[in-house]
């Protein structure tokens, strides 16, 4: 350990920033066995990073710019004209590096081959276990990232969603009402709804404007649950994807820009099957939301929904409305 004994005291001024929010401040900064001490001008010590964990963030740029390792957020800039300092900084962070063990070596290259191994077998033997399993483990915090993610890239296509300060909580207490964690209005881009990952709803701005009963709306939201419980979201997302997205997603938890741009281009137009009148009504009566309004706004003559409308669930019964007619009126201005 030459090296450390060479610079067991060496001072620099140097530029100190505690957090992202706080001023920088004029430092000394001094070097000891195996750390870095931060102190202010009247020597008193504000800080110890240890050298061994101490990173770059500017490799050659200058000022050099440093941060504890993890916390990129509290930094110190060192002057290009401090060619001790930076050459001791290096000097010492190769020696600590030459004299710890690396245990964790071997665990690494045993987790990248397992990898390796496991990839190997869900593209050539298990892409459909391999999509099984990750839709079963992305948590629900990434499932709402994904989902606001992909209604950004709709909203690019569609242009933004409709929104005004009145309507804002009234389709917040629809969404609750419903059992969704949000409902958007969109001019256009979505030909009726459709159900994002994290429980997002995209509604087309027709359920709203074009219809007096507010229990249209809601029947368009339960018929997207019913499909989400039939078909998970995320699994449409990671086969549009393919297996190479569906690995990405199960090992960073990340999907790129470009396979959201692809899949918000075709979902928006794909058709997709409608769940069975069972399903539909075994919903509407869990909401105790009646029916028989979606059903005509589906088909006037009531022809091909006639099922939806003879085993309304809610038919007869004293209901109160999905929303009160104030409130009803103000949303369907959301897009106005």
């Amino acid at each position: 350990m030459t090296a450390l004994r060479e610079y067991q005291r060496l001072e620099a001024a140097a530029l100190w920033r505690p957090g992202p929010d706080a001023q920088r401040r004029d430092v000394i900064i001094s070097v000891g066995d195996a750390t870095l001490t931060i102190a202010d001008m009247n020597d008193r010590p504000l800080a110890h990073w240890s050298l061994a964990a101490l990173e770059r963030q500017n490799p050659g740029a200058y000022p050099a710019l440093f941060h504890p390792y993890g916390d990129p957020d509290e930094t110190l800039e060192i002057g290009e004209d401090e060619t001790a300092m930076l050459e001791a900084i290096d000097r010492l962070q190769a020696a600590l590096s030459r004299a710890r063990a690396h245990p964790g070596r071997l665990r690494s290259a045993t987790l990248l081959s397992g990898l390796a191994i496991f990839a190997a077998a869900a593209v050539f033997w298990l892409p459909a276990a391999l999509m099984s399993h990750t839709v079963n483990v992305v948590p629900d915090i990434k499932r709402k990232a994904l989902g606001q993610a992909l209604l950004g890239r709709i909203e690019r296509l569609s242009g933004q969603a409709c929104n005004t300060p009145e309507a804002a909580p009234i389709l917040t207490r629809l969404a609750d009402r419903l059992d969704v964690r949000q409902i958007v209005v969109l001019r256009s881009g979505v030909a009726s709804s459709l159900y994002l990952p994290g429980g997002i709803v995209a509604l087309n701005r027709s359920f709203v404007e074009d219809h007096e009963d507010p229990a249209v709306a809601a029947g368009a939201v339960l018929v997207e649950r019913v499909r989400a419980a039939e078909q998970d979201p995320l699994a449409d997302l990671l086969s549009a994807g393919g297996i190479r997205a569906t690995f990405r997603m199960l090992t960073t938890g990340e999907m790129t820009r470009a396979t959201l741009d692809r899949y918000a281009e075709t979902v928006v137009t794909a058709p997709r099957p409608m769940p069975t009148e069972e399903a539909i009504l075994e919903e509407f009566g869990r909401a105790a939301v009646p029916s028989t309004p979606y059903a005509y706004a589906q088909d006037i003559t009531g022809e091909t929904t006639l099922g939806l409308i003879e085993a309304d669930p809610m038919a007869g019964r004293d209901l109160e409305p999905v929303l009160n007619d104030r409130d009803w009126v103000q949303l369907q201005n959301i897009c106005s």
